[in-house]
């Protein structure tokens, strides 16, 4: 039996009212009980807000990060980190963990890290990932990395809707790059068969910008923005949801994808990133290639049409969110990690799924 050599988890990432990924697993762990069977510390290091906000975040984490080191010499560190400037402001604390002689494991969430990142990736005890489109691409910079699949732990409940409305829900950030420009075509393009046909895009971005284009196409009255929604808003429009559309250009494995599968939405998705490892075309949703405005349009037509097909798809999405991403089966991923590094953990922790490891040193 391994020895335990490590009594504390110290975990960072963004302050829970934080928009995006990193926060939506967070608060998946702590809702499904990995801070109660873990003996974890989080710190928030980075948040929303204005520059002297997120100033003041970052130097209490720094505070409470090396307050934690010196309370506990011996710990692992796990650290959410996502593209851009953000890894670097992550690094810090990578460094500092390294430097005290504490294994780290570097979590990416997105896509889109510089292969600059590589000295830190491996150099980590432990590099997860959301899905195998991001294992290989870390491994094709950084070889020498030990790279883990860590599912988000996923779990929407909403009723079923006896009869959906022709509405088409696109959640991410309102940019070129998720497609969204796109599906404003195609939505123009459905109002000829469909004139009932909706679109309600929740997300930050470029508004003003995605505004004016459903102007410039006459469907400004068929368009709607939330902005960015928490969880029950997205619980709410997913309720009501009839297709959910994300023709993004690229992408890892968006946890919204993941959402809608989970709530039982039909989906019109491209073959980019890890979509293709959980949208099986045909069966649980549909793929079409970035930019293919024409198959876009059919592939919404065909599920705003034929109700009995999208309730199928809509069945199988759940089925396949259930079977991968469900909190039970997501969790062991990092459990299996933590208990390959040798840290102290509870005896009530679920053991199925667990992943062997390279050991640490």
């Amino acid at each position: 039996m391994q020895t335990r050599l490590y009594s504390r988890i110290a975990m960072l990432g963004a302050t829970p009212e934080t928009r995006g990924s990193i926060a939506a697993v967070v608060d998946a762990y702590r809702a499904h009980g990995l801070f109660k069977r873990w003996p974890i510390t989080y710190i928030a290091s980075n948040g929303d807000g204005s520059v002297a906000e997120k100033v003041t975040i970052a130097a209490k984490a720094a505070r409470d990060f090396a307050a934690l080191l010196m309370q506990h010499r011996r710990a692992v560190v796990h650290v959410h980190a996502s593209p851009g400037i953000a890894f670097w402001r992550e690094a810090a604390f990578m460094a500092a963990a390294a430097a005290a002689g504490c294994p780290v494991i570097i979590h990416l969430h997105g896509n889109g890290f510089e292969p600059s990142i590589r000295w830190l990736l491996e150099r980590a005890a432990v590099v997860c990932v959301p899905c195998e489109a991001t294992r290989k691409w870390v491994r094709s910079v950084a070889r020498a990395a030990d790279v883990v699949i860590a599912p988000p732990p996923v779990s929407v409940a909403v009723p079923e809707a006896p009869e959906k409305q022709n509405l088409v829900l696109f959640l991410g950030r309102l940019e070129p790059a998720k497609g969204v420009y796109d599906l404003l075509d195609a939505i123009a393009a459905l109002r000829a068969t469909i004139p009932d046909v909706r679109l309600v895009c929740a997300g930050d971005g470029d508004r003003i910008g995605v505004a004016r284009y459903a102007e410039r196409l006459h469907i400004a009255d068929a368009v709607k923005f939330t902005g960015w929604v928490g969880p029950s808003g997205k619980r709410a429009l997913l309720e009501n949801a009839a297709v959910f559309a994300l023709p993004s250009y690229d992408e890892a494995l968006p946890v919204s994808l993941i959402e809608a599968m989970s709530a039982g939405v039909p989906v019109v998705a491209t073959p980019v990133g890890g979509m293709p490892e959980v949208v099986a075309d045909g069966k649980s949703g549909y793929l079409v290639a970035p930019g293919d405005k024409m198959n876009l349009q059919r592939a919404l037509k065909r599920l705003l049409i034929d109700k009995a097909l999208a309730r199928s798809l809509g069945a199988a999405a759940r089925e396949t969110a259930r079977a991968r991403f469900a909190p039970e089966r997501a969790l062991p991923a990092i459990e299996g990690i933590y208990e390959a590094l040798g840290v102290n953990g509870s005896a009530e922790r679920p053991r199925e799924l667990q992943l062997p490891i390279r050991k640490a040193a």
